[in-house]
């Protein structure tokens, strides 16, 4: 088996992690009811499971118009997208999450309709790897940036605002060992999703299992440090994770 063959089957291992990871968050959700923030990096985590699960399947068992569609929605256009929802219900008051909310949840949805509706280009169609270019409404691909962009803004940006003000603290070390891990999980998939617009998809295969292991850590260096200090008024992304 080839190297590139062998990186087709990381997905399998994606979804494994990604369902524990789901697990995890469930509980900690059902066990702190601190808000919709850990709803919504539970559905995140399992969106990003099921994209995983979705390459699983198209590696294990060949690829169909079904199944790369299905991979595009939940891959392209979920995303980082309801990890980046969890921040904003953090970042902002709740009337304003639900105004943006209000906002993205029907721009995804018309966007995952169009995706179902559009026509194929069956020439593009691999037996083995997942692709947008089948999409013969090539214009529905442009919508996907403005979802990944907003997911950057707040789960990365929100990573990285974390880091440089815990930096400064150096009681707080460990928020800023986090979000850095929180930070570059959150970027590295995105590249890798750049990656397979240009027909690298094995790129993205490594780049979400390194994604969802930094992410996966950057909670746990956080949920799991007992301190005294968890009343404290957190930024979004460290209060995600606490």
């Amino acid at each position: 088996m080839s190297f590139l063959a062998a990186v087709r089957y990381l997905p399998i291992l994606t979804t494994l992690l990604s369902a524990a990871f789901f697990v995890v968050l469930i509980r900690a959700n059902r066990e702190r009811k601190s808000g919709p923030h850990l709803a919504w990096w539970a559905t995140g985590v399992f969106a990003y499971g099921l994209g995983t699960a979705i390459e699983s399947a198209i590696t294990l068992f060949g690829n169909s118009v079904e199944l790369n569609k299905a991979w595009y929605i939940a891959g392209a256009l979920l995303g980082g997208y309801p990890l980046a929802q969890g921040v904003v219900y953090l970042l902002t008051k709740r009337r304003t999450a639900n105004i943006l909310s209000a906002i993205t949840i029907p721009f995804l949805l018309t966007a995952s309709v169009c995706v179902l509706m559009s026509p194929v280009d069956l020439s593009q169609l691999q037996p083995n790897r997942p692709t947008g270019a089948i999409l013969a409404w090539h214009w529905v691909r442009y919508m996907t940036p403005f979802l990944n962009l907003y997911a950057f803004a707040f789960l990365v940006g929100g990573a990285i605002a974390s880091a440089v003000r815990y930096s400064r603290q150096p009681a707080m070390r460990y928020r800023f060992v986090a979000n850095c891990y929180i930070a570059v999980g959150g970027l590295v998939p995105g590249i890798g999703g750049s990656m397979a617009k240009a027909g690298l998809v094995e790129v993205l295969y490594v780049a979400e299992l390194i994604g969802l292991i930094l992410i996966w850590h950057g909670y746990s260096v956080i949920a799991n440090h007992k301190i005294s200090d968890i009343a404290v008024v957190e930024s979004p992304t460290l209060t995600a994770v606490s």
